[in-house]
């Protein structure tokens, strides 16, 4: 995994997609793109219905395809990857479902697209919108508009019944994703702290893949984890009671959907997604998939928060 993409949340690269290891579901790095565990839908509940006056916000040229063309990376489990035969799924994939549905649309999915070429794609209006978990960043405004959709940051996993603080875990052991932000910027600076105050570092336990960090915390071998929030709450998720959270998600920021500048569609998805999250669909598809933590109650347009 060094030296891959840079992250969507602004560090290095993510983890991706679940297998089973040592008798626990946790998630895996970039190994492969498929998945055999978790839900196997890509629409937890009924279909969203279409909203005429939400629909008639569509711009022309993409209302009359009656297609939204999506460009989205994978895999990055449970946001976005697939299933055993194939098919994309994930987080992502059923909220964006919605979105189209609610705007009288069919969201067809570009999956093969290399992370750093979807902006430039959208810019050019080969695709009308992006999907992979993009933060949103002020950088990144100056090229697009987000509407920002889920809230991600790192967040800690522990073994069921123990009691780790991830703001003091001087002289604990602690797994992550090798050239990860949690490994590169995170722990390192939690180790100064700890050095600086005359207390035992953290033994940072460094893994290739997020399936042997979450794997060995479960197993015993470490006190926790971090990772990106919504990979750490699908570990909880798939991890059949083994893990459980420990503390808060922190150095949050929007995740967001970009479109091209200027584009009417932002305000649209932005109303579509408002929609969705005050009839309660939005909230169904979240817990569907373990990510209640990362949920939004008002979305933006341009809401970068660095």
């Amino acid at each position: 995994m060094a030296g891959a993409d840079i992250s969507r949340r602004g560090g290095l690269w993510r983890t991706a997609t679940v297998i089973a290891v040592s008798g626990v579901l946790v998630v895996s790095g970039c190994a492969k793109n498929t998945d055999s565990a978790g839900p196997q839908t890509s629409n937890p509940s009924a279909p969203a219905a279409k909203v005429e006056s939400i629909a008639n916000t569509v711009p022309e040229a993409i209302k009359s395809t009656g297609k939204l063309i999506v460009g989205v990376n994978l895999p990055y489990a449970p946001n976005e990857y697939k299933d055993p035969n194939g098919k994309v799924i994930g987080f992502d994939v059923d909220l964006m479902d919605a979105i189209a549905q609610t705007l009288g649309l069919t969201a067809q999915y570009h999956e093969e697209t290399d992370f750093s070429k979807i902006i430039p794609a959208i810019q050019s209006g080969t695709y009308n919108v992006g999907m992979s978990s993009f933060t949103d960043t002020r950088e990144r405004e100056q090229q697009v508009d987000f509407v920002t959709y889920f809230s991600a940051g790192s967040l800690w996993a522990q073994r069921a019944g123990d009691n780790i603080d991830p703001t003091n875990a001087c002289g604990k052991k602690v797994t992550v994703e090798s050239t990860t932000v949690q490994d590169t910027e995170e722990l390192p600076a939690k180790n100064k702290a700890c050095i600086d105050a005359g207390k035992p570092p953290i033994n940072v336990l460094k893994f290739d893949n997020q399936d042997q960090a979450a794997s060995a915390v479960a197993v015993g071998q470490a006190d926790a984890m971090s990772a990106d929030s919504p990979v750490t709450l699908w570990a909880i998720k798939q991890s059949g009671g083994k893990l459980v959270q420990a503390g808060s998600v922190f150095d949050s920021s929007p995740y967001g959907w970009p479109v091209k500048k200027g584009s009417p569609l932002a305000q649209s998805l932005l109303q579509a997604l408002q929609h969705l999250i005050d009839t309660g669909q939005y909230k169904k598809i979240a817990a569907n998939w373990g990510v209640e933590e990362g949920m939004i109650d008002k979305p933006v347009i341009n809401g970068a928060t660095s």
